[in-house]
């Protein structure tokens, strides 16, 4: 009898660490589509003519509007056809756009290719979200999505690593090929060993009129706004170190070989602190690990901004202590500020991740290409983004918690 016990209990813990494996490597289709890019950027940029290291940036962040387009499309089909098509769909753009930024010249081109890449990639992305949104809830949603982020981190850590070495050994090209391979591995994985999590039962008709109807419910919720919201000044100011991290790194202080090594470190920190924030978010809750996190983010950009202000270049040193010190920050938002996003909308997790992603990503995208183009010389810009971005997003939280607060205590579905 305990020998059967213990045979199901190690089963079952077994079946949950391949889950947060498969849904991590979702995810990190992603991440390898982005931060293997970042050591080509300038010879992508000679390849295609682009005119300024801004116009390079565009290469990262245009991915992100696909992002945040894409889950319109499809949230909708994954709640009216199930998970799992939804997701082949989206892995076929995904090779298709991949293929668009293999073969072209101009830079009107490889930026609707990249656009389309994040359209495709949208699909895996966001049906990880629903498809843990099904199973999880509340601190236990949290509890997995960190769990499924510290994994995910592996990717943007040997990325650029990664992005390097086959830049050095084959062409830039050849970077967009590896994708590929690797996208069609994970679809396989996903094929052979994730059951669809909607029953045919709670399936919605997918139509314009739902996805309207979805929307103005979601929009409803004053807690998923303001989170929504809060994730979108945050992403925004990340998203700026991520597409100004190879111009900072390589132009500003010539650490071009550095380069992977520096932020896979920093991407250890945001890893360190997700992995942290899966031990305390049940412990604590995602909101007041959200509180302190945000008022750390705020209290860090803030003081380098003062001490810096009149430094063009301070110390590698400092740079990098400063950013990670921000960056573990970041760590305890990222899942949080999703999961409290989805909260109030778990009845309509496909279209609520859909919509709240795509609120989050149109703020995210302006703000960083706004910031970015003042990240040419100098890195203070980017703090005073950072700070900006955590104060905006401190006054709503603290308004949201004064208007709304959580009343919801929470179990796991399954």
């Amino acid at each position: 009898m305990n020998t059967a016990y213990f045979c199901r209990m190690q089963k079952s813990r077994s079946s949950q660490i391949e889950f947060i494996a498969l849904m991590a490597a979702l995810m990190s289709v992603t991440a390898l589509a982005i931060d293997a890019l970042l050591p080509a950027l300038d010879i992508i940029g000679e390849a295609i003519q682009t005119k300024t290291p801004a116009d390079n940036q565009l290469l990262i962040t245009m991915i992100f509007l696909g992002l945040g387009i894409g889950p319109l499309i499809f949230g909708p089909l994954a709640d009216a056809r199930g998970r799992k098509s939804s997701v082949y769909i989206g892995f076929f753009i995904f090779i298709i756009a991949s293929f668009i930024c293999v073969y072209t010249r101009s830079f009107e081109v490889m930026i609707l290719g990249r656009i389309l890449q994040g359209v495709g990639l949208s699909a895996p992305r966001t049906i990880c979200v629903a498809i843990i949104r099904d199973l999880y809830e509340g601190d236990y949603m949290a509890r997995i999505m960190s769990f499924v982020t510290v994994v995910f981190l592996l990717i943007p850590i040997v990325a650029p690593a990664m992005g390097k070495v086959v830049l050095d050994t084959w062409n830039w090209q050849g970077i967009f090929i590896v994708q590929v391979i690797i996208s069609v591995l994970v679809m396989f994985w996903f094929w052979k060993r994730q059951h669809e999590t909607l029953t045919p039962d709670k399936r919605i008709p997918y139509s314009v009129k739902r996805i309207l109807s979805g929307f103005y419910e979601t929009i409803k919720y004053k807690r998923t706004i303001a989170f929504t919201i809060i994730q979108g000044f945050i992403v925004g100011s990340f998203l700026v170190y991520l597409s100004a991290s190879q111009q900072i790194f390589e132009n500003q202080y010539g650490l071009e070989d550095e380069f992977p090594y520096i932020f896979a470190g920093l991407a250890a920190s945001i890893g360190a602190a997700i992995l942290l924030n899966a031990t305390l978010v049940v412990r604590l809750g995602m909101e007041k690990l959200v509180t302190y996190a945000l008022a750390g983010f705020f209290c860090v950009s803030l003081l380098y901004v003062i001490l810096f202000y009149d430094v063009l270049h301070p110390s590698i040193y400092i740079l990098v202590a400063f950013f990670a010190l921000q960056f573990f920050c970041i760590g305890f938002m990222f899942g949080n500020l999703r999961a409290l996003a989805m909260e109030p909308v778990g009845h309509i997790a496909g279209i609520g991740a859909a919509i709240t992603g795509l609120i989050s990503t149109l703020m995210a995208v302006p703000i960083s290409t706004f910031i970015g183009r003042f990240v040419e010389n100098t890195t203070l810009p980017l703090f005073i983004g950072f700070s900006s971005c955590a104060a905006i997003s401190l006054g709503i939280l603290f308004w949201i918690k004064k208007k709304a607060p959580r009343k919801i205590s929470l179990k796991p579905l399954s």
